[in-house]
């Protein structure tokens, strides 16, 4: 059984669509992730997968259950981390677990062990018994983990839970996540991070409400980025970045940083012409290699074809 199914899943607030007909499966003991730019839906879908928000048309399927139909036992079988901090910092980690395995009804003899093995699982068993207010962010990252999974859900909602931890926080808290799904919780994770979204079993891009690509990092540079990608280091790159977009040989040019990713049919014949060009109106190139594709070129390429196909059908 799916752990999730959505079936033409749509979200209106007056004239806008949030979320515009998403429709996926995804298999328990899964980390799905989810990658769109603000605005474009992602924690909109997860409200109404989390029964927060009723969705205008469309149901799911969540732990089999539906949506519409059965939200207290979707709930009962879910755990979420939003976006923003929700414990308690004058409470301490303890407490905050003891407050929500009451409020989700645990027999009284099982919240102590419970507590004590979540503690253990996000690496806050020393400092369970301190105030929360004097926690790092990471630390209160990891607490709301422990409060997600206390009532043994089987899918774990996490809406941009990294945004704002440090990296060595950053690793530690994907490793916690490919633990969970070991254990055989199906995780479900909106992120911004691309280098985060490689750790994802499979990812879907949303974007403007539509869910555009779906599948597996490789699968989704394998089908999107068929072309090469020249990476170049120049020494006016808002310039070249200008420029290049206008050759006929470069399908997509994008900056990251300082450097300039450069989508081309044929890296070895296409090369030396972006470097004349770039030559030509005076701009310096300090480096220019093929480098493999990342998820932020597949991202950027796919958001960006989005655009020209929008901007084509209104002027038609």
């Amino acid at each position: 059984m799916a752990a999730i199914k959505t079936e033409n899943l749509v979200k209106r607030y007056s004239e806008v669509t949030a979320v515009n007909g998403v429709s996926l499966e995804i298999p328990e003991g899964e980390v799905f992730g989810l990658l769109g730019p603000n605005g474009a839906g992602k924690t909109t879908l997860i409200s109404m997968l989390a029964t927060l928000v009723h969705p205008t048309s469309g149901t799911a399927l969540v732990a089999g259950h539906d949506i519409n139909k059965e939200p207290l036992e979707v709930r009962k079988n879910i755990g979420i981390v939003f976006q923003e901090p929700s414990v308690d910092d004058l409470l301490t980690a303890r407490e905050n677990l003891y407050l929500h395995s009451m409020l989700y009804g645990m027999p009284r003899r099982e919240i102590n062990p419970k507590i004590d093995k979540m503690l253990a699982l996000v690496n806050l068993t020393d400092r369970g018994d301190s105030y929360v207010k004097t926690y790092s962010g990471g630390m209160r990252r990891r607490l709301e983990i422990a409060r997600g999974l206390i009532h043994s859900p089987k899918i774990l909602f996490l809406d941009e839970p990294t945004s704002g931890v440090d990296p060595i926080s950053r690793r530690n808290f994907w490793d916690l996540i490919r633990t969970m799904a070991r254990e055989g919780v199906t995780v479900f994770v909106t992120t911004h991070y691309m280098d985060e979204a490689e750790y994802c079993d499979r990812l879907a891009l949303i974007y403007k409400g539509r869910m555009i690509a779906l599948g597996t990092p490789e699968e989704l540079k394998r089908e999107h980025m068929p072309e090469d990608v020249l990476e170049v280091a120049a020494d006016r790159p808002v310039e070249a970045l200008e420029l290049l977009p206008r050759l006929a040989m470069v399908r997509e040019a994008a900056m990251f940083g300082t450097l300039l990713h450069v989508v081309v049919p044929d890296a070895g014949k296409d090369g030396p012409a972006v470097r004349a060009a770039l030559d030509e109106a005076g701009i310096r190139v300090e480096r220019m290699e093929k480098i493999l594709p990342s998820l932020e070129d597949v991202f950027v390429s796919l958001i960006e074809a989005e655009d020209r196909a929008e901007a084509r059908a209104a002027a038609a």
